[in-house]
Formats: structure tokens, C-alpha cells, sequence
């Protein structure tokens, strides 16, 4: 795609936080799980709620608590204990309860992104248009597997631990409140009320935390996004190794692909050294108010004890209760590196959705191939033009008409784009002009130029995809692998392995043809097919075409050698375009 294409797809993704969660939640409420999902969340907010209210409880035992433990007063002792141990029994089975709720949610989360971005995904030719719209292309499948894990784990975790700070905030202040409201300050010889001092001061306290925790850690969140693109990046090297061993082998390229491998290994240790000083510097932060809070609930409420408005006990609840509000507040500065690390994942994730949404063939501008139906038996090219990297390639013939069981030969003159001319005939490549008119109801088999795509699964689903391998008895599929010469893989029919290591190549083109055999689909188009194979097999190529598919009409793209006399009705040239002269402006 062009650099425009690039742009628009950059635009597409260039929102706002709050879009990107709305996107987000769409996503999961459109999904068959979205009223577990909802059962979910309403649980989690229940447990979250009780838990609430138990740690209010826990803070009022710690004022008879400690009062008992100044009075040394034994029995009041040991019946607080008993307290107590009601109080975390009940806290403990809610923290598991909670604990077993947010890993469901989390998986649940993920059924539903995973599944909605892979239905998107694999919609017809969205796949291949994602391939050519810039960065966002490369390597979706990191983005659909380790960014939606990621993703997904953050968001129910920070989501379940924000909930649960705000409730505890809300229980709390009250808490702080009450006992700091006839709070006076003694200045100048006067007292100077200030309700609710110790409230004021856990605000005060968590917001400048929070301001410091965003100002030094921000840059975490594009640190962040680099460093998963280059993970990324790397991933795919070392899988693009393992796929070709042989031909790295054979041409001793192991040490060229060690510095292409250590290449793009540096790119990713230096993304990530960036995103260890972002967390180092923001631990200057963390790590400092984490310290700090061990004594600042005991300065703060200490006032109060001192001056005798509260016990001994009341200080400890004082200081307990401010404890359990500012470290609500304090949310934010603890979780700002996985804040910043959700928010970098939430920006790939939801980026890829929204442009796998987006209308990718139309972020290409130009002239569009019109493709129509025409009648059953009868395929038509009109005034086919195709644009190309450079320029534009054209049939020679304005006008051609395929009826069934009729083969047509296009031989390519140097420099055309035989492919692309075979992706617009497909419909994958509609950048051009002219009409193309397929016939209406009926099946189009499209062959690429080397070897056919062989899924995993057993060899009978090879065979027969991209229909379900039941579709067809045993004895169809052991006719169409004999009558290209494979019959020695009728006994594995049932077995799965990787196809394409097992298979030589000149086996796997032939498994092609094996799989266009058992279809017998009314029409075939190819690209190149014939060129790897001897004399012999080509001569038992053409005979199958001739035979069992004598009623399929053919379209092949490229050079034909000995099949050009025997099998092909119909012989045109796809030669470059003459150079369109642009409009003079006035």
C-alpha cells in the first residue's frame, strides 16, 4: 500500500484513552460471553463491598483492642482475639472468593477480545489488506496472542484494585472524618478549627504522589509500545529462521543470520534499557512514599492523641483508618508502571481493532477494478487494467470472454506484474480499472504461484480445504491423490503432521492439484503453476485437466511451455500500459 494508506491507518488509531476503553468495552459487550462477563463484574463489586465492610469492622476492633492491651486487661484481651479471628476468617474467604473471581473475569476477557479481533481478522481479504497498511500490519499475531493476555490480565487487575480503592476510600474518609472533625490548630495564641484535618491531609498527601508518580513515569507508556514492537520484531526472526533451516543451512547463513538476529536483538535490549530507567526514576517516587507512609498515619494522628481527644486505641484506629484511605488515594503511584504498561498495550491492541474496523481497501486512492457477476458458464474481462508499483499493465485483448470447460493463457511480457494481475482476478487487488464479471453461483479456485497454503490437521483436511474434510468419502480423496501420482499418501490420510516439512515441494504443488481434483470446482485460476514440474508430470498434469476436469474453465497466468498447444483455447498478452498524460491545469 502507498504511504497514504500508512497515514490514514495512523489516523485511525490516533485517539484519545477514553475512545480506546470505549472501543474496548464494545468489543466485550458485542461478545457471546458478555453476561458472564457481567455476571462477573457484579460479583467481584459484591465481594468488593463486603470486604469493605469487614475492614471497617477490623478497624473498630483495634480501639478495644489496644484500649484493652493499655488496661492490661486480660479477659477483654482474649475476647478481642476472638473477634479478630471472626472478622479475618470472614476477610480470608472473600479474598479467595475475589482472587477466583478476578482470574475468571480475566479469561473471560480474553475469550471475548481474542475471538472478536480474530473474527474481524479473518473477515474475506481483511488479513491480506492488514498486511499492507504500515506499522499496523506487522506482526498482528503478537498483538491478537501476547498484547490481548496482557491486556486483558492488566485491565481486570487494575480495574478490580481501582474499584476496591474507591470503596475503601468512601468507607473510610467517614472513618477520618468523625474523629478528626473538632480538630483545632492553636496559632497565635488562638484555636483555629479545622474539621476533618486527617482527611484533608490523606488527599493532600496521595494527590502530591500521584502528580510526581505521572510527571517522572509518563514516558513509560510510548517506552513501553517500542519495546513490544521490537519484541515483536525480533519474535519473527527467529520464527522466519526456524521455518527456512534448510536453505540457511545449505547456503551457510548461519552466521549472516546471527548478526541479522543480533541486530534486532539490539534494538529491543535498547527499548527495553529505556523502559528500565523510566521504572527506575519512577521508583525514585514509589519507593520514597512507600517509605514515608510506614510513620506519616502516626504523625498525622498524633495530634490528637496528644492532645487527649483520643485513647491510646483511638490513635491506632486513627492511624489504621488513615492508613486504609491513603493508601486508597495511593493507587494511583503504586500501579503508575502498570498503568503505563496497560496503557501501551491497550494503544496496540485497540489500534489494531479499530483499523481491522476501518474500511482498508479505501485508504488507497485511484480508480477501483468494478467487479460484477455475469451469467452461469461464462467469466468476462473488460478492459482490464491493473495499477502496479510502477505504472500500469493492461490485456492486450479488450474484450474477453471465458465460457466453461474454454482455457484462456496470459503470457506476461517482461516487467509486467503477473501476480497482481492474478490478485485482481481474485478481487485482492482491485487498484486499476475495467470489469471484471464472474460467473454468478459458481465456485472460482484460485492457485498462487508456489506452493499451496496446507493448514494443520490431517491429511484428508489438507486435501480438502477449505471444506470440511466429511464433506467427501475416503475413496473420492484416495482417486484424487492417485491421479496426480500421491497415491503412497492415502494411508496417511488420517494422520496430522507439518505437511509442509514432510512433503517435498514438487509433492506439495502436486497436493494442490490432488485438492483441486477432489473439488472439481467449475473454474480454475492459476498463477505460474506449471513452470517446477518435469516433462512427465506436467504431461499427467495436463491429462487431469483434460479428463476429470474437462468441464472446469481455466484461466492461467504466466508461461505455459508444452501445455500451450494441448490444453489452452485461448492465448493473450499482458503488456505495460501507455503512460497516461496528466491535465494540463489552467
Amino acid at each position: 500500500m502507498s504511504a497514504l494508506a500508512s497515514r490514514r491507518t495512523e489516523l485511525v488509531v490516533n485517539t484519545g484513552v477514553v475512545h480506546q476503553v470505549g472501543v474496548l468495552l464494545g468489543a466485550w459487550r458485542a461478545s457471546t460471553v458478555a453476561k458472564t462477563l457481567a455476571a462477573l463484574v457484579g460479583a467481584i463489586v459484591v465481594v468488593i463491598a463486603f470486604t469493605a465492610y469487614g475492614q471497617l469492622e477490623l478497624n473498630r476492633w483495634n480501639q478495644p483492642f489496644y484500649d484493652a492491651i493499655s488496661r492490661r486487661d486480660l479477659n477483654e484481651f482474649i475476647w478481642q482475639l476472638g473477634v479478630f479471628a471472626v472478622i479475618a476468617g470472614a476477610l480470608l474467604v472473600l479474598n479467595v472468593g475475589q482472587r477466583w473471581l478476578v482470574e475468571t473475569l480475566q479469561l473471560k476477557l480474553r475469550e471475548a477480545l481474542v475471538t472478536d479481533l480474530v473474527g474481524l481478522w479473518l473477515q474475506p481479504r481483511r488479513a491480506f489488506w492488514l498486511a499492507g497498511s504500515g506499522p499496523m500490519g506487522a506482526h498482528p499475531d503478537q498483538r491478537m496472542h501476547e498484547d490481548t493476555l496482557k491486556l486483558c490480565d492488566l485491565s481486570a487487575s487494575l480495574g478490580v484494585g481501582l474499584l476496591q480503592a474507591l470503596v475503601l476510600f468512601g468507607s473510610f474518609s467517614s472513618v477520618l472524618w468523625i474523629i478528626s472533625k473538632d480538630f483545632t490548630l492553636f496559632i497565635d495564641g488562638e484555636d483555629h478549627a479545622l474539621p476533618g484535618f486527617m482527611l484533608w491531609a490523606a488527599i493532600l498527601y496521595a494527590g502530591a504522589g500521584s502528580l510526581m508518580s505521572y510527571w517522572v513515569g509518563r514516558s513509560l507508556i510510548p517506552r513501553n509500545a517500542e519495546r513490544y514492537a521490537r519484541e515483536g520484531e525480533l519474535r519473527f526472526s527467529l520464527t522466519r529462521i526456524n521455518e527456512h533451516l534448510d536453505g540457511i543451512s545449505l547456503a551457510g547463513g548461519e552466521a549472516d543470520e546471527k548478526r541479522r538476529v543480533a541486530s534486532t536483538l539490539d534494538d529491543v535490549l535498547q527499548a527495553t534499557s529505556r523502559v528500565v530507567l523510566g521504572l527506575t526514576n519512577l521508583t525514585w517516587v514509589t519507593a520514597g512514599f512507600g517509605w514515608v507512609t510506614l510513620i506519616a498515619p502516626i504523625l498525622v494522628a498524633a495530634p490528637l492523641y496528644f492532645s487527649g481527644k483520643v485513647s491510646f486505641g483511638g490513635l491506632m484506629m486513627a492511624a489504621a483508618a488513615f492508613t486504609q484511605a491513603q493508601s486508597s488515594l495511593r493507587w494511583f503511584i503504586d500501579n503508575f508502571s502498570l498503568i503505563a504498561d496497560w496503557r501501551a498495550t491497550l494503544l496496540r491492541v485497540v489500534g489494531l481493532r479499530q483499523v481491522l474496523a476501518s474500511d482498508l481497501e479505501a485508504a488507497q486512492r485511484g480508480s477501483r477494478i468494478a467487479y460484477a457477476e455475469s451469467e452461469p458458464g461464462t467469466l468476462a474481462i473488460e478492459a482490464l487494467e491493473v495499477r502496479v508499483w510502477a505504472g500500469r499493465d493492461r490485456l492486450d485483448a479488450s474484450d474477453l470472454v471465458v465460457q466453461a470447460g474454454q482455457r484462456l493463457l496470459i503470457l506476461g511480457a517482461p516487467g509486467t506484474e503477473k501476480t497482481l494481475l492474478f490478485r485482481a482476478l481474485a478481487g485482492l487487488w482491485p487498484w486499476g480499472s475495467g470489469t471484471v464479471r464472474r460467473p454468478r453461483g459458481e465456485t472460482i479456485h484460485y492457485m498462487p504461484r508456489g506452493t499451496p497454503y496446507l493448514p494443520r490437521g490431517t491429511l484428508a483436511d489438507v486435501l480438502c480445504y477449505a471444506i470440511a474434510s466429511p464433506s467427501y468419502p475416503r475413496e473420492a480423496m484416495a482417486a484424487a491423490l492417485a491421479s496426480v501420482g500421491l497415491q503412497r499418501l492415502e494411508p496417511m490420510l488420517n494422520e496430522t503432521r507439518r505437511w509442509e516439512r514432510e512433503l517435498s515441494i514438487d509433492e506439495q504443488l502436486l497436493l494442490g492439484f490432488a485438492r483441486v481434483v477432489l473439488q472439481s470446482p467449475p473454474w480454475l485460476v492459476m498463477d505460474e503453476a506449471f513452470g517446477a514440474f518435469d516433462d512427465d508430470t506436467l504431461a499427467r498434469i495436463i491429462d487431469v485437466l483434460n479428463g476429470p476436469l474437462a468441464h472446469t474453465g481455466i484461466v492461467h497466468i504466466g508461461s505455459a511451455g508444452e501445455a500451450h498447444d494441448r490444453l489452452f483455447t485461448q492465448v493473450v498478452h499482458l503488456v505495460k500500459a501507455p503512460e497516461r498524460r496528466r491535465a494540463k491545469q489552467s
